[in-house]
């Protein structure tokens, strides 16, 4: 579904991404695990063409979305739950919810399995997103990303300031379009919650990749855990 080769990504003259490379598959969870700063959400970025690569390849679907306008690579099925929401806060939470729908190759969600997925999201639907909380913000931008029927989901820190509660839900929601045969890159600093949740994990290290595998094979190996990822 996403096949990311031997990208290079700059910020001005400061080079982030040294010849990142990574695969997600057709309703495959993959892992993207590493400290903060090493070049995660610029990998991202890269992907939906905000910061595009300046060598490399980006393929979605089979499409080479390398140096594409980011609103394009959107409507071909790429959904993004970014690490700070960006919820339009003059907006209520079904006119946000309502702007974000449009059809794809992809599978279509209805409002009402959004509600399924978080009870509480009903009964917020009038509400300014100015208002919402921390949690409710989340299901926002998740309920928005699917509501945009993609084949692939792009999570970046999707606990981050979260409630036990609320993160359970959205790990959960991550199972769930697994099994529906979404596949979802999770950018995640809660390293453990997203290898439970992940077939495959890669960790970056300064902007390159330092290991790939299983996801459960460095869920269960504390040595290699610690060497890796400090925990």
């Amino acid at each position: 579904m996403l096949q990311v080769r031997d990208i290079e990504t700059f910020y001005g003259e400061t080079q982030v991404l040294f010849g990142t490379t990574l695969e997600v598959g057709a309703g495959e969870v993959v892992a993207l695990l590493g400290a903060n700063g090493v070049g995660k959400t610029t990998t991202i970025r890269s992907i939906l063409g905000l910061t595009p690569a300046t060598a490399g390849s980006v393929r979605f679907d089979g499409a080479d979305v390398t140096r594409r306008p980011t609103h394009e690579i959107a409507r071909l099925g790429i959904g993004w739950v970014p690490d700070d929401r960006r919820i339009f806060p003059t907006l209520t939470v079904a006119q946000n919810l309502a702007i974000a729908r449009r059809s794809t190759r992809f599978r279509s969600w209805r409002l009402e399995e959004m509600f399924e997925i978080f009870s509480a999201l009903e009964h917020l639907m009038r509400r300014d997103s100015e208002n919402l909380s921390g949690g409710e913000m989340q299901m926002v931008a998740i309920s928005r990303a699917l509501l945009g029927s993609p084949g692939l989901v792009l999570f970046d820190e999707p606990s981050q300031g979260l409630a036990p509660k609320i993160v359970q839900d959205v790990m959960k929601t991550i199972r769930r379009l697994r099994d529906e045969g979404i596949a979802c890159l999770v950018v995640e600093q809660n390293a453990v919650s997203a290898l439970e949740v992940a077939d495959r994990v890669y960790v970056m290290s300064h902007g390159r990749m330092v290991h790939e595998g299983p996801a459960a094979d460095l869920l269960a190996d504390d040595g290699l855990r610690r060497r890796l990822l400090g925990i």
